[in-house]
C-alpha cells in the first residue's frame, strides 16, 4: 500500500532550497527550432522537475515485426491496475515512438553476449527461479534494497516516476520505485578510493554544455544491471561496471537520457540505451513505495519453496 511520501529533513532542505532557487531562475523557452534550455540561478541548465520513463519501446530490437509491449504476468509480476502508468511517451522532439529498441548501440538493438565468467556466477530473484533454498537466491529488488545503476533509471513494470532536484554543486534523483535517493556532486572531486563499493556505485558529474555527464564507478557486485529486460537481468554485474549517464533536456517537458555500460567481465563489449523521459502524466508528488528489506515477500518465497519440496516429497513414491 503506499501513502504519502515522508521525506527526511536533510532532504528536505535540499528540496526547499532547490525550488526557491530555480524558480527564481528559470527563464521561458523560446518559440523556435533552436530550443534553448531553462536555467538555474546559479548558471546551471534547469533539469528539475517530475520525470516518468515509461514507454511502449521494446528494451531489445524484437526477431519479429515489433509490437507494443505487453507488461508481463505470471507468478510475483501480476499487480493492481491502479500500479500502472496509464501512457506511454510520445515527445515530439524524440523518436521513441519509432525506435524499435531502448538499446541503440550495438546497432542490433541487442545487449552483447555474455562472456565466459557469467557462467559460474549465482542466478538471483524472483524473475529467474522458482524454487529458493535461502534468501541470497533472491534479488536485492526483491529483498526491497534497490534496483541499482543503470537499473534504477531504467523502466519497469510500474512506478516510472524519478524527481530531479538541483542545488550548487549537487543534483539529487528521488526515485519512486524503492525510494531510493542518489545524491550527485558536481564539484569535481574524485570518485571514492577503489576498496570502497556501494549499492549504487559512487556517481560524480559534470557539465558539457547542456548535457550533463555522471561517471557511475565503484560498485559492488550484488545488483544486474537491468531487473527485468533479457540478458542483461540474468545474473549480476561485476565490480568493475563503469557506466557514463548523460542528461540532456531537449524540450520543456523531455529529458533525452543515455546511459552507455561498461563491463568487460560481463558482457563481451560495451553498449548504450537511449530513452527519453517526460513529465506527461506526471502527478504533482511522489507517493510512497512502502517497501523494505526484511518484508513479508521474502519469507513467503522460503515458506512457499519448502512447502513445494513437502509436496514433491509425498508425490515421489507415486512417481516410482
Amino acid at each position: 500500500m503506499r501513502n504519502r511520501l515522508v521525506v527526511a529533513p536533510v532532504l528536505l532542505t535540499a528540496i526547499v532550497l532547490a525550488a526557491s532557487v530555480s524558480v527564481a531562475g528559470q527563464v521561458a523557452a523560446p518559440a523556435s527550432s533552436a530550443w534553448t534550455p531553462p536555467h538555474t540561478a546559479w548558471g546551471d541548465p534547469d533539469l528539475q522537475g517530475l520525470w516518468s520513463n515509461n514507454t511502449t519501446t521494446p528494451f531489445e530490437r524484437p526477431s519479429a515485426e515489433p509490437k507494443r509491449d505487453a507488461r508481463p504476468r505470471g507468478p510475483g509480476l501480476a499487480a493492481p491496475e491502479y500500479w500502472y502508468e496509464r501512457f506511454g511517451n510520445r515527445c515530439d522532439n524524440c523518436t521513441s515512438h519509432t525506435r524499435t529498441s531502448m538499446v541503440v548501440d550495438p546497432p542490433d538493438g541487442l545487449v552483447p553476449a555474455l562472456t565466459a565468467e557469467v557462467q559460474k556466477r549465482r542466478v538471483h530473484g524472483t524473475l529467474h527461479l522458482e524454487n529458493f533454498d535461502t534468501w541470497e537466491d533472491l534479488s536485492v529488488w526483491d529483498r526491497c534494497i534497490t534496483r541499482g545503476v543503470p537499473g534504477s533509471m531504467l523502466p519497469t513494470l510500474y512506478n516510472n516516476y524519478y524527481q530531479i532536484l538541483q542545488t550548487p554543486g549537487y543534483m539529487v534523483i528521488l526515485y519512486e520505485m524503492i525510494h531510493d535517493a542518489r545524491i550527485i556532486p558536481l564539484d569535481g572531486r574524485p570518485h571514492l578510493p577503489s576498496r570502497i563499493r556501494q549499492w549504487m556505485g559512487d556517481s560524480r558529474a559534470r557539465w558539457e554544455g547542456n548535457t550533463l555527464v555522471v561517471e557511475v564507478t565503484n560498485f559492488t557486485d550484488k545488483t544486474p544491471v537491468h531487473t527485468i529486460q533479457g540478458i542483461a537481468a540474468r545474473v549480476n554485474h561485476s565490480e568493475d561496471l563503469r557506466v557514463v549517464e548523460r542528461f540532456t533536456r531537449v524540450k520543456a517537458d523531455t529529458i533525452d537520457y543515455q546511459v552507455t555500460i561498461e563491463d568487460p567481465r560481463t558482457f563481451t563489449k560495451s553498449w548504450t540505451v537511449s530513452l527519453p523521459m517526460t513529465t506527461e502524466g506526471s502527478p504533482e508528488r511522489i507517493l510512497e513505495y512502502a517497501c523494505h528489506e526484511g518484508n513479508h515477500a521474502v519469507a513467503n518465497a522460503l515458506s512457499g519453496s519448502r512447502a513445494l519440496e513437502k509436496a514433491d516429497a509425498r508425490r515421489e513414491p507415486e512417481r516410482r
